[in-house]
């Protein structure tokens, strides 16, 4: 469209400045006006028009049902329609929240809060009841599962209210629903599954080092560790699962052998460590060592499960007589009951932990001078109702050796005497201060998935945190090193902070074995505040 005589670009710029009074045009405008100063009224989308028109005058040749046709309309239609707005995740949408009465509702119909007398089993059930979906699931595989496992086939439900594997069958649900299956997108399942294997891995590792320790009482914790990974490491759970025929439980529609190992290892990993939490809730420790060495069939003798050829410190020092010249099996730690007059909660543990010969350092300058600051600061000894006033004093005479070898450097005696540091209690220290925290975590928040309960569990127990309590409480300056390293550690970080970390843990398994997981408790939330949410002094 172009404009052809003087008159009419006059009468056409008389017509603008009428409809458009604040546009004002200077005084030497040319009567043959450029296409920029027509371009000021030209409509928004005339391009787009412009280009249909030359969609339809090209493809006039074609016929109207062609392909060629309408794929190529499509190409230019694409180039000229603008961008689609992003919407936004549905993460960031916010949802209005529920009003008082159905969040009462959701709460109180829970099956989280049903129980009373098993806190943290109750914890582990899934939000909300299970549904025609769930249930479909343990109609058609869970009598396989329990077959397979060793448990009776009767449905769970059958059991008394007092018991806690009343509800096994749904926690053996939730264990076998990772988060590759087709159930894991329902809420109440993904999160009862990862809160099960978040419990699951400490209930574990606690159950193989305990094993460990009274299997050989002379070990120190490095070749032990070893050990431990060759039984459950996550490389190694594939061969337990299809060791139990459970891999097609897990793998429905795959073949395990054929997968590669960052498809195979997650799911067997979640499976295995949810499973274990399950028993552990429902039956406790025996029935996991059970599993473990006749369902799973691990053989801590075997060969791929022996630590790596090291120097080892020649151990002259005497062991316990029921750990004297044979090896303990599974079986007699799964069956093993302490005494009734016995004078701690894990005797066993104890013997293994802390050698007979530790009695030559009663009556030394740190058992008059540091022990009695100690157990001040720690609240030791604690009240015991026993029947006898002798072993009240036995228990208490142990206590204090057992807080002298938590403080004990490898550096004073290791080389001479390689069972007189705190390496064995710090190891089990480690394993009960996860496992009480992680049932902690569980009790209190109800609503959390697994994966968030681990993050708050890695850094309320960061190994910095863990010697940072003990210096609040002013202990490090009873650790006793030798005169060669003192000076060293006092005054490099470096050095003093993995130490006091060590004596932490080590404190804590020393209480695990004497007073039992309650005391490990009450040093974690009380007396050292873990969680940092007692009120500081001034």
């Amino acid at each position: 469209m172009e404009l052809c005589s003087s008159s009419s670009s006059s009468s056409l710029l008389r017509i603008c400045s009428s409809s458009a009074p604040e546009i004002s045009f200077s005084s030497s405008i040319s009567h043959f006006p450029s296409k920029t100063q027509l371009n000021l009224t030209k409509p928004r989308f005339q391009n787009l028009r412009i280009c249909a028109s030359v969609t339809a005058e090209t493809h006039q040749g074609l016929p109207r049902d062609s392909p060629q046709r309408l794929l190529k309309e499509l190409a230019q239609r694409k180039t000229a329609t603008g961008p689609k707005k992003k919407v936004p995740p549905k993460r960031f949408i916010l949802r209005p929240p529920l009003d008082d009465k159905k969040l009462a509702e959701r709460f109180l119909n829970s099956p989280q809060l049903s129980l009373k007398s098993f806190p943290l089993l109750s914890s582990c059930l899934p939000s909300s009841k299970l549904n025609n979906a769930d249930k479909t699931w343990i109609d058609e595989y869970l009598l396989e599962v329990k077959q397979a496992l060793g448990y009776s086939l009767e449905p769970s439900e059958s059991l008394g209210d007092d018991n806690p594997a009343k509800h096994f069958d749904t926690l053996l649900y939730l264990a076998f629903q990772h988060p590759s299956c087709d159930r894991a997108r329902a809420r109440h399942v993904k999160n009862g599954h990862s809160r099960l294997w978040f419990l699951g891995q400490y209930v574990l590792e606690l159950a193989i080092t305990e094993f460990f320790l009274q299997r050989y009482p002379r070990e120190s914790p490095g070749p032990m560790r070893e050990r431990v990974f060759a039984l459950i490491g996550k490389r190694y759970l594939p061969k337990w699962v299809k060791a139990a025929s459970l891999q097609n439980l897990i793998f429905p529609y795959d073949d395990m052998d054929k997968l590669i190992r960052k498809e195979r290892e997650p799911p067997v990993k979640s499976v295995f460590w949810a499973l274990f939490g399950a028993i552990y809730l429902c039956y406790g420790m025996p029935e996991v060592y059970r599993v473990l060495f006749e369902v799973f069939g691990m053989d801590p003798d075997a060969d791929e499960c022996q630590p790596r050829s090291r120097r080892q410190l020649e151990d002259v020092d005497y062991v316990s007589v029921e750990f004297e010249g044979k090896k303990l099996a599974w079986q007699d730690i799964a069956t093993y009951r302490p005494p009734e007059d016995a004078l701690f909660a894990h005797p066993r543990l104890f013997r293994a932990c802390v050698p007979p010969g530790m009695h030559r350092f009663r009556g030394n300058i740190w058992d008059f001078d540091s022990k009695p600051k100690v157990m001040q600061t720690l609240g030791y000894p604690l009240p015991m109702n026993d029947r006898i006033k002798e072993i009240t004093e036995a228990r208490n005479i142990e206590l204090g050796l057992g807080l002298q070898l938590c403080f004990l450097h490898p550096s004073k005696h290791k080389f001479e005497h390689p069972r007189f540091c705190f390496e064995r209690l710090e190891y089990v220290g480690q394993k009960i201060q996860d496992i009480a925290m992680a049932e902690r975590l569980l009790m209190k928040h109800l609503d959390a998935p697994g994966k968030w309960l681990q993050e708050k569990h890695r850094r309320l127990l960061m190994n910095k945190f863990c010697g940072r309590y003990l210096r609040e409480k002013r202990l490090h300056n009873f650790i006793i090193y030798s005169e060669e390293v003192h000076d060293r550690y006092e005054h490099n970080r470096r050095l003093r902070n993995p130490a006091t970390t060590a004596v932490q843990q080590a404190i804590h398994g020393l209480a695990y074995t004497i007073y039992g997981k309650p005391d490990v408790r009450r040093l974690m939330f009380e007396v050292f505040d873990f969680e940092q949410i007692q009120p500081k002094a001034v």
